[in-house]
């Protein structure tokens, strides 16, 4: 579809994404992108991170898209800068949005950050953070077990709640009262965040502070459509597409229509 909005992440996480643009800005075309031959990303070193990145961004400039967001937290903190130099139209990650927005909503500058391996080893949040706001202290915690459980559609029951406690529980002491959900899988687990760490914390999802900044980029640049019919979506998976029409549907919420599996030489 020419003209559309592309959106990848490295597994249906980024469905997240896709869904608060599909709200924003009903009218586009999105084509999604599942790297779900190699989830997840977080666990892979800078230089592979960067490599699929431009990979997945090529594929996307192949179909015709106007603007890219790349879904993945650590695709962002890692690649976002070096596709940026190769591709000729916006390119928005996750990671300045996600900052922007827990920036606001801290009352006591104590902010958490939850995320991948490779997402809090890049420090990206941290450095955003400051850069907005020097007076806020950061306290991260990696959490690699969620983006598997999230993939398997496992949200809920005793062994995700005793996993999700062991990642928090480091968290507690340092008296947050704000947390940055540093992974497109992670809104999945928002009941059970909020039900571990109390109402006095405030969940950042980046996904809507995305979707909003991605309509001011289209107006700015005279790129948004002016349709008044409901947008397409095309799905492309790089592997098991079965597993991502059966389970995005919990990401997206809404029904998906068929996923195309495609190959990419990385």
């Amino acid at each position: 579809m020419k003209d559309s909005i592309g959106v990848f992440d490295s597994g249906i996480g980024g469905l997240t994404v896709l869904k608060e643009i599909r709200k924003r800005l009903p009218t586009e075309n999105l084509i999604y992108l599942g790297d779900t031959a190699r989830v997840p990303y977080g666990t892979k070193s800078p230089e592979t991170v960067i490599r699929y990145t431009l990979r997945n961004t090529e594929f996307l400039v192949s179909k015709g898209v106007k603007a890219i967001v790349i879904a993945c937290n650590t695709a962002s903190a890692y690649g976002l800068s070096e596709v940026s130099k190769h591709f000729d139209i916006p390119i928005l990650g996750v990671i300045t949005p996600g900052a922007l927005s827990a920036v606001k909503a801290t009352k006591n500058n104590q902010v958490g950050v939850i995320g991948t391996e490779g997402t809090i080893a890049s420090l990206a949040y941290q450095k955003e953070i400051q850069k907005l706001n020097s007076h806020i202290t950061t306290h991260t915690q990696s959490c690699p077990l969620l983006v598997g459980l999230a993939e398997e559609g496992r949200i809920e029951g005793e062994i995700v709640e005793l996993v999700i406690k062991t990642y928090l529980e480091p968290l507690k002491p340092q008296t947050i009262d704000t947390l940055i959900l540093g992974c497109t899988h992670y809104p999945l687990f928002k009941k059970m965040f909020q039900k571990i760490l109390g109402n006095q914390v405030t969940l950042i999802d980046s996904a809507v502070e995305v979707a909003s900044n991605l309509e001011e980029l289209l107006v700015k640049r005279g790129l948004k459509g002016r349709g008044s019919e409901k947008g397409e979506v095309g799905f492309y998976s790089t592997d098991a597409p079965n597993r991502m029409e059966k389970i995005g549907p919990q990401f997206f919420c809404e029904s998906m229509t068929k996923v195309h599996q495609i190959e990419i030489t990385f």
